[in-house]
Order: C-alpha cells, then sequence, then structure tokens
C-alpha cells in the first residue's frame, strides 16, 4: 500500500509576480484575488489539493514589502509565519527580478533548510537569452534552490512543478478532511470578490483604504441572500465608492453578484452598503476584526 504524503506548500515573492494566479491554477479554484495592482492580496489563504496518496495544502500570501503602516506589517506577519511552517517552499518571481523587496527575506531563504523551488514567472514574455542569464543568476544566487522556469498564466510547466512537490512532500497523515477545497469561510470569499472589484474600478489610495464586512449570509435550496459593508476610512472616499446617483457602487454591485454566482453554482441577491471607519488600517482592534494577525 502507498504510503499518504501531505505537507504544507507556501508561496512567497514580491507584490505582482503572478503567486495568486499559480496558485489558483494548481488548486483549480479561483480563490485568491487577481488584480494588476500591488497588495492585492492581503491574507494568508490556503487552498487543498486531494489524492488518495496526498493531500499538497498550498498557501497564498501578500507580496512582500517594506510596511508603511500597521495593517502591512500584519501581512508581512502571514509572510513570516509561511517561512516557519512550510514543507516546500516555492519562491516566486518574474524574469528580470534581481530579488526581493526586502533583503532581510532573502537572507533567511538563503539559510532555509526547507526543500526551495524558484519559479520564474512570465517566461512567456521573455527572451531565451534573457531567461538563462536568469537561470544562471538564481543558481549562483541561491545555490539549494531548484530553479524551474514556468508560465502560471499559460499553465506551462506546472505539471513538473506539481510532480517535484509530491516528490518532495513528507510521509504524513492528510491536515483537513479530504473534501475540504480552503480554510476560509463563505464569508472571506464574498469579501475578496467585492474588494476585487473595487480594486479593478477605483484609482490612487481608495482601493487601500477599503476593507469590506459580510454582515448576512443566507442560503436557502435556491439562493443566497448576502448583506456586506463596504469600510472606508474618510467621508470623500465614501462617495467616490458610491458614484454620481449611485452607479459606481452598482457596478461593482453587479460584477460581484456574477461572480458570486459562479463561485457558489447558486443564484446570488446582493445588498451593499458604504460606511465609514476612521483609520482602521492603523487600529490594532480593529485589524484584529478584520482577521489580520496584529501585534
Amino acid at each position: 500500500m502507498k504510503k499518504h504524503k501531505a505537507g504544507f506548500v507556501n508561496i512567497i515573492g514580491n507584490p505582482n509576480v503572478g503567486k495568486s494566479t499559480l496558485m489558483n491554477a494548481l488548486v483549480g479554484e479561483r480563490l485568491s484575488i487577481i488584480t494588476s495592482k500591488a497588495q492585492t492580496t492581503r491574507h494568508r489563504i490556503l487552498g487543498i489539493v486531494n489524492g488518495d496518496d496526498f493531500q499538497v495544502v498550498f498557501s497564498d500570501t501578500p507580496g512582500i514589502i517594506k510596511p508603511a503602516y500597521e495593517l502591512q506589517e500584519s501581512m508581512m506577519d502571514f509572510v513570516r509565519s509561511a517561512l516557519k511552517d512550510a514543507d516546500v517552499l516555492l519562491y516566486m518571481l518574474e524574469v528580470g527580478e534581481k530579488g526581493l523587496k526586502d533583503e532581510e527575506f532573502l537572507k533567511k531563504l538563503k539559510k532555509t533548510k526547507v526543500p526551495l523551488l524558484l519559479l520564474i514567472n512570465k517566461i512567456d514574455t521573455s527572451e531565451q537569452e534573457k531567461l538563462e542569464a536568469q537561470v544562471q543568476f538564481w543558481n549562483e544566487e541561491l545555490p539549494a534552490a531548484e530553479v524551474i522556469p514556468i508560465s502560471a498564466l499559460e499553465r506551462f510547466n506546472l505539471d513538473t512543478v506539481f510532480n517535484r512537490i509530491l516528490e518532495l512532500l513528507p510521509e504524513s497523515p492528510p491536515y483537513f478532511p479530504k473534501d475540504q477545497l480552503t480554510d476560509k469561510p463563505e464569508r472571506f470569499f464574498v469579501n475578496e470578490i467585492i474588494r476585487e472589484k473595487i480594486l479593478q474600478h477605483y484609482k490612487k489610495e481608495v482601493p487601500y483604504s477599503v476593507e469590506i464586512e459580510t454582515e448576512s449570509f443566507e442560503e436557502t435550496d435556491d439562493i443566497i441572500r448576502i448583506g456586506a459593508v463596504i469600510m472606508v476610512e474618510r467621508e470623500t472616499q465614501k462617495g467616490i465608492i458610491i458614484g454620481h446617483k449611485g452607479s459606481a457602487l452598482k457596478r461593482v454591485g453587479t460584477e460581484a453578484r456574477k461572480d458570486m454566482e459562479a463561485f457558489f453554482d447558486k443564484k446570488v441577491f446582493l445588498e451593499l452598503f458604504v460606511k465609514v471607519n476612521k483609520n482602521w488600517r492603523s487600529d490594532s482592534r480593529q485589524l484584529r476584526r478584520f482577521g489580520y494577525q496584529s501585534k
């Protein structure tokens, strides 16, 4: 009888290198929100892939940045925890990158005893010579790492990555029930879908000042009724989110509802409200309430 393998495979890297795209491709579900803006991922999100004799627990983390306020500090706590409990580390970068935004993390990677796969992403947009130079650079910079060129978007070489992960996983019973897909509750994904629409449709500081709270989630056989609050830090931002005669908020609501219906595979009725919650990003108590590990 084949022995069962299980473990945590944690994805780390700079903002916008494609970590969420990679995790969604490997898990086969859209668990992490993806936009072209930096700092899209705020939490550490688990995606679980089960087979008869394995369980891979993927972990998507926020991009590595130097924190400027309390929320960002909490985001980096998620990354630090991902370094500590990994059975396999996926360090992801894109062609042309020569390091992390935080040198301390690079030093930690050089010292780590955890198996490290260095994934060079977005190779579909690169020339061969540039890619070869990049592979050589990282072989010298992180000699303990296995360098694998990939394209998360085009799903190129992901089978190679997945098979190598299975080889590296330790023998262990599963950590989660075999029918479980993620560690997050349904309300978390409602919040993330709404936040994704706000990141896509609003400019400058507004999306980063927003937090979503789902206040009601009532499911019947044929419909899910959801009430959610969009929290902003200032009154002016509230006006921007709502837009002229409510048009901007309506667009967010319509697009979010469609995505929720695809995610839950059920009809959704969504009601959105906007409230001002001053300086929540720098308030430890508020951050704890929204599920960030705050000091």
